[in-house]
């Protein structure tokens, strides 16, 4: 059933004429005239089949059914108010960001507050994953991914970020315990860790000059920075690099294995070409390049 409400603009003018006292009062607060006022007023007690107000010295006063109708009706308005208010504040947008894991947590979380201060009118949502977001479902405003080399992606555009030093590294103490290895080959004869399969670790191999591989063994942690920190414990050789690695070699929990210098791809930002200008993706661009250009990420 429709409602059966009186109008809203009476509603408004009793109810400011019956807080305020005067007629004149409640018009200058309305922007409208006080025989404007006086009119919805009227209307309004006509439509109740009640008087509302009263005479009283030089203003008006509530009469008691007015004043039991003021309070509902003041409530309801501060109801609609507070609605409203609510709608129409300015909402902070969403900015969903997937990232490579590894990254997600040795190098983004550490300085999030920072991002968040750039970013103030967004909601930052940092997704750890090595899944690929779909750009066009809105399943994501933006990428950090390690890749070899960038897949043309219709409407997607990329940034490299850093192309890091790739390099074998373990612990202090499994260093010592394996003094004798000097070069690429000598590395077959101690564990190594691998992250989601051996391909890694079989590429870097071949671009050391050791062109004669047997299968690879070793541990599969899926993710390089769960790698690394095996490493750190002491339980084999994990491939790093100086964007995830650097901290731990700065202080002493990791060192290199041997002399390299080898890169197997690169850090890359994607996002979608037609936001690619759009003022929160583009400063989280600039935030990203200062990142990974600092010494713990530059790969040097």
């Amino acid at each position: 059933m429709a409602r059966r409400l009186p109008h809203l603009l009476a509603l408004r003018a009793f109810e400011a004429v019956g807080r305020l006292g005067s007629v004149r009062a409640a018009g200058e607060e309305l922007a409208v005239s006080h025989t404007v006022v006086s009119r919805h007023v009227r209307n309004l007690e006509q439509r109740l089949g009640a008087r509302l107000l009263r005479p009283a010295g030089r203003g008006l006063a509530l009469t008691p059914e007015g004043a039991r109708y003021l309070a509902q009706v003041g409530n309801a308005l501060d109801l609609i108010e507070r609605a409203t208010a609510e709608l129409s504040a300015p909402r902070r947008r969403m900015l969903a960001i997937w990232c490579a894991p590894g990254v997600a947590s040795r190098r983004v979380l550490p300085l999030l507050p920072e991002l968040e201060a750039l970013l103030p009118e967004h909601e930052i949502t940092l997704l750890p994953t090595l899944a690929r977001p779909d750009f066009a479902r809105d399943e994501a405003d933006a990428e950090i991914i390690y890749l070899e080399a960038v897949a043309p992606r219709d409407g997607v555009r990329a940034e490299l970020l850093s192309s890091p030093r790739v390099f074998p590294v373990a612990s202090a103490a499994f260093r010592a315990r394996h003094a004798d290895v000097a070069a690429p080959a000598d590395l077959l004869r101690v564990p190594l860790i691998h992250e989601e399969s051996t391909e890694q670790w079989e590429r870097w191999l071949h671009k050391a000059g050791v062109a004669e591989l047997p299968p690879l063994r070793g541990p599969r942690l899926w993710h390089a920075h769960l790698a690394i920190e095996a490493a750190r414990l002491g339980q084999g050789i994990a491939l790093a690099n100086a964007v995830l690695a650097g901290e731990d070699l700065a202080a002493g929990g990791l060192v290199e294995m041997v002399p390299s210098d080898i890169r197997l791809g690169g850090y890359h930002f994607l996002s979608e070409a037609a936001r690619w200008d759009e003022p929160g993706l583009a400063t989280l661009r600039r935030w990203l390049r200062d990142l990974f250009a600092t010494p713990s990420g530059n790969g040097a």
